[in-house]
């Protein structure tokens, strides 16, 4: 639990001097805490209790993260509202999720029952705002994905993916 908040002081630029203690107050954090739990019981086969617990945490975080997903150390959800993680998501060490972020599935029509339908998201890689990234794919070590950005495919490692501004004249 102490690494979790270290992470959100050490990477929210916002967190500094006395502001520090406000990290206990952040959404992802608390996510991140019910989901452990919430992991845990549905590795012991437990029915319900598990999914229950993920949806309470939904309702009071805005969170949603299915008990099945695997989440790796020092994840950092940044505001959180509206961030899906899906079953069978494995996300590694050092990840950072803004709000908005779905770690999904491509649909009852593509994706057989029992079969990983969610992406990995390998070490070190950044998830801009609202980043949709769909079906059993796998995003790099260190790649950057860019806000708004939907991903269908395999990313390579240190890849920076980003949608064109618009400019205004």
């Amino acid at each position: 639990m102490l690494t979790d908040l270290r992470t959100a002081c050490h990477r929210d630029p916002a967190l500094h001097g006395v502001h520090k203690i406000e990290v206990v107050l952040y959404p992802g954090v608390w996510a991140l805490w019910s989901h452990r739990v919430a992991h845990r019981l549905h590795h012991w086969g437990l029915p319900l209790l598990p999914r229950a617990l993920s949806q309470l945490t939904r309702l009071l975080t805005g969170i949603e993260i299915h008990p099945g997903a695997t989440i790796g150390r020092r994840l950092f959800i940044d505001h959180g509202a509206g961030v899906v993680i899906g079953e069978t998501a494995r996300i590694g060490d050092d990840v950072t999720l803004y709000h908005r972020v779905t770690l999904g599935g491509r649909g009852w029509q593509r994706d057989r029952k029992g079969s990983r339908r969610h992406p990995s998201i390998g070490d070190r890689v950044i998830l801009g705002v609202g980043a949709t990234v769909l079906g059993a794919v796998h995003v790099g070590a260190d790649a950057e994905i860019g806000a708004h950005c939907l991903v269908l495919t395999d990313v390579p490692a240190g890849a920076r993916l980003r949608i064109p501004a618009l400019e205004s004249t």
